[in-house]
């Protein structure tokens, strides 16, 4: 019965978002406010992602969930309440984010949060382009603490000027902030709790400063994380495609793979997949049902674990991310 699927994303207003998304991956997004993120598969409280193609176009990832959660996950694990495991996004960051964290495993259900390790994959950057990720080195707490109180604690901050195609890590603990300028392919955990540090002086939507979650940032923050690298730029070379290892981690694992030529390729094992396409043309085809999808870029599509047989043509000059949710 299931097949690989496509959803119809869901657009989130930002106070830092624009319309990049619209100029680069054609979506029709809204015209009052600006958008951040487009949510591309989601299995949220109130924002579960709806099927657009095939025969279950119109039910949501929640309810596959609650009637296929095996087929669609294999030996992957699911986040609390049996909800899939990972929340896939895009973002548009036309300013800077605010300076926040995610708290890690060890103390997310103290601080009444949920742990949320991700990854970026920068898909367009202005020239002047940068992320802030972990403490500079030397940066002791105490000297954070003093200098949130004095409005300067982005002077802590690691800066790392960055292009199209840079990948960073973000494990729970590890204080970022996305910069101006940047467009982002980013993979998670299926949480949504966000401490934030530090805000830049500015307003939301509301017209109101937004809430600062200080006491808890403290708490979260890996004061011992100093200056972390972009994950290297080596690839491998295939037979049709060269590849690079972006993450390798207990809850989800990436790779980037970029096809010079149209080639393709068939998916080993049974395992939960998603393909992100960043540019050029993918093509999704299931062997047994017979049902493909096309994914343009800035789509993603979704793979269940109980598929077998799953061919990925691509079209030349095509770049696009393979995740898949790690086995129990």
């Amino acid at each position: 019965m299931l097949y690989p699927f496509v959803f119809s994303p869901i657009f989130k207003d930002r106070i830092w978002g624009g319309r990049e998304l619209e100029r680069l991956y054609g979506k029709t997004i809204p015209a009052a406010q600006p958008t951040g993120e487009s949510w591309e598969i989601s299995d949220r409280p109130g924002d579960a992602s709806v099927i657009a193609n095939g025969p279950l176009a119109g039910k949501d990832l929640r309810w596959l969930m609650e009637n296929h959660a095996a087929e669609i996950l294999g030996d992957a694990k699911p986040a609390a309440a049996g909800r899939f495991p990972l929340l896939c996004k895009i973002l548009d960051a036309r300013e800077k984010l605010s300076l926040q964290v995610h708290p890690p495993a060890s103390k997310a259900a103290e601080l009444k949060g949920e742990p949320k390790t991700e990854m970026w994959f920068i898909t367009d950057a202005a020239p002047d382009a940068s992320l802030y990720v972990g403490l500079k080195r030397g940066v002791t707490r105490a000297e954070f603490e003093q200098k949130i109180s004095d409005g300067s604690v982005a002077d802590c901050f690691h800066r790392i000027p960055v292009k199209a195609g840079d990948t960073m890590f973000l494990p729970s603990g590890r204080v970022h902030a996305i910069g101006d300028g940047l467009v982002i392919f980013e993979i998670q955990q299926n949480s949504d709790t966000t401490y934030r540090v530090f805000d830049w002086n500015r307003v939301g939507l509301d017209g109101q400063p937004r809430e600062l979650h200080i006491t808890q940032s403290l708490a979260s923050i890996d004061f011992n994380d100093f200056e972390p690298k972009l994950v290297p730029a080596k690839y491998n070379q295939a037979a049709k495609f060269k590849y690079r290892h972006l993450v390798q981690d207990p809850l989800f694992n990436v790779q980037e793979m970029i096809f010079e030529n149209a080639g393709s390729f068939v998916l080993a094992g049974q395992l939960l997949r998603i393909i992100a396409v960043v540019k050029g043309a993918v093509e999704v085809i299931d062997a047994a049902s017979k049902i493909s999808v096309e994914l343009k870029p800035g789509q993603f599509g979704l793979i269940p674990a109980s598929l077998k047989g799953v061919e990925i043509k691509a079209a030349a000059q095509s770049t696009f991310l393979c995740v898949e949710a790690e086995p129990n």
